[in-house]
């Protein structure tokens, strides 16, 4: 008798193939479909030969190769293409069998697909799979949510595919129900949004402030992969910067129009949604917009003129400055998207774990770095903490790095440089630590237009307050307040 598949896998692009010769090689049995069946074809005949693979030509034959509880894995388009390929599953399964979107899938979508899906008594699955197509290969970061019920079924197989850190603990494990995977997986590339920004205004700033060349800020990142910024993202730009076409870098060549798919837009509207100030990742989405308008700021340049760049300082301390602004922004990134988390799992009963987030965060991924395992410290020793700002290190890394932080900022900006993701972390640390801020005379202003009602800072909490500004206006207040 023919032995049975561990799990199915539909969608043979990049990350689907990759993360199946991952598995198998972890002793898996792994079953495959794509909807153009050659591609099933080719993939059995090339990359698996000779491998435990069992390929299939129709989803009814996917599913007769799995063993019960059946556990079938889409790695298909967000969107219309999951909810298709769930009908076309469903008939083909039994209670307690688990359908699995390892995708970019909304939240919003995977709370709806996860009550759907167990309407017809089976389980469900939206998992965060970040890492790319060497993670997918070699160990990507999982966020799963969604039927409680399915996690010890697939939890073998998802944390030995999935990257370790050092002491050899997967990067990952539970995160919560329904929707709550795939949120923390849009978090984690909201945060790279944010990342990714912070660290392209470091550059611009010592290619056009300091007239660095690419061997020299290769150089720079070099060195600062080695201490606290030491991070993918700041190894792939040390990279980056060293590729060479022709003798010449190969990054200067590329044009300046940033693509999104998406993913750090959602972010940004979902903590519109909660209420939460995610303001260095919503820069980071507007950033990519902006450079997306390159004929239009083509035509700007020719006739708007700004300040004159001639940096005349000390080089030195300003790319030790540059250093210590990246990570007091990171810190400040951080703090906003676990903001985010915290309120998110308020609002849709989640029971996150956000020391076991950091820890899945830690390798295999876009944004894994060095700095997640203090986060995890962090949690561990307070899991109750608000903020990550509020942690002793936390607090004590980013006041050393605010007298640099501020002089890259306000040299940037009197030069006439954007470092909007730079300077609206910065505000948001000035803001957090604020006991005052002026929303007293918001709160006026609203009351006088709009007789939306104030509070009083010498009265009790949640008694609200009308003024009849002019005399002209009268004393009914307006029935909604939203603080």
């Amino acid at each position: 008798m023919t032995k049975l598949a561990d799990i199915g896998l539909i969608g043979l692009a990049v990350m689907g193939e990759n993360l199946v010769l991952n598995m198998e090689s972890k002793g898996y049995t792994v079953a495959v479909y794509n909807r153009t069946v050659e591609k099933v074809d080719k993939f059995i005949k090339g990359r698996g030969a000779g491998k435990n693979f069992i390929g299939a030509h129709s989803i009814k034959e996917l599913c007769a190769s799995l063993e019960k509880p059946r556990k079938v894995m889409m790695l298909v388009k967000a969107g219309q293409p999951v909810d298709d390929f769930i009908d076309l599953i469903i008939p083909h399964l039994e209670e307690g069998d688990i359908i699995i979107d390892g995708g970019n899938s909304h939240f919003p979508d995977t709370i709806r697909r996860t009550k759907y899906v167990e309407s017809k008594g089976l389980l469900y699955i939206g998992t965060g799979v970040s890492g790319g197509e060497e993670g997918a290969l070699k160990g990507p970061s999982m966020m799963p949510g969604g039927s409680p019920a399915a996690w010890p079924a697939v939890k073998d197989i998802f944390q030995s595919v999935a990257a370790k850190v050092e002491d050899g603990s997967p990067c990952c494990d539970w995160v919560g129900e329904d929707g709550a995977g795939h949120f923390v997986k849009m978090v984690h590339n909201g945060i790279e949004y944010g990342d990714m920004q912070i660290i392209c205004e470091a550059y611009q700033l010592m290619k056009e402030m300091l007239g660095m060349s690419s061997d020299e800020m290769h150089e720079v990142f070099k060195e600062w992969n080695k201490g606290d910024l030491d991070s993918y993202l700041i190894e792939i730009t040390r990279d980056i910067l060293g590729y060479k076409e022709d003798g010449e870098a190969l990054v200067e060549k590329i044009l300046d129009t940033a693509g999104q798919k998406g993913t750090g837009k959602w972010t940004g509207v979902s903590a519109l949604d909660l209420g939460i100030p995610l303001t260095l990742i919503g820069e980071s989405v507007f950033a990519r917009c902006l450079s997306a308008q390159k004929d239009l700021r083509v035509e700007a340049s020719k006739v708007i003129e700004g300040p004159k760049v001639k940096f005349e300082g000390d080089k030195a301390q300003m790319i030790n400055d540059l250093k210590d602004a990246l990570f007091g922004a990171k810190i400040i990134s951080y703090a906003q998207g676990y903001n985010l988390m915290m309120e998110a799992a308020k609002e849709y009963n989640w029971n996150l774990n956000y020391g076991g987030i950091a820890l899945m965060w830690r390798g295999g991924c876009i944004i894994r770095s060095v700095f997640l395992a203090d986060i995890k410290k962090a949690f561990d020793k307070n899991p109750t903490l608000a903020n990550l700002l509020l942690d002793p290190y936390f607090k004590g890394k980013v006041e050393k790095a605010q007298a640099g932080w501020r002089r890259v900022c306000a040299t940037a900006l009197s030069y006439g440089i954007p470092v909007p993701a730079l300077t609206s972390a910065l505000c948001y640390f000035d803001g957090f630590r604020s006991e005052r801020l002026p929303a007293n005379l918001l709160q006026a202003q609203r009351d006088y237009f709009g007789a939306h009602t104030y509070e009083r800072i010498d009265k009790p909490r949640g008694e609200f307050f009308h003024t009849n500004w002019t005399g002209r206006g009268g004393d009914t207040a307006s029935t909604t307040y939203d603080v």
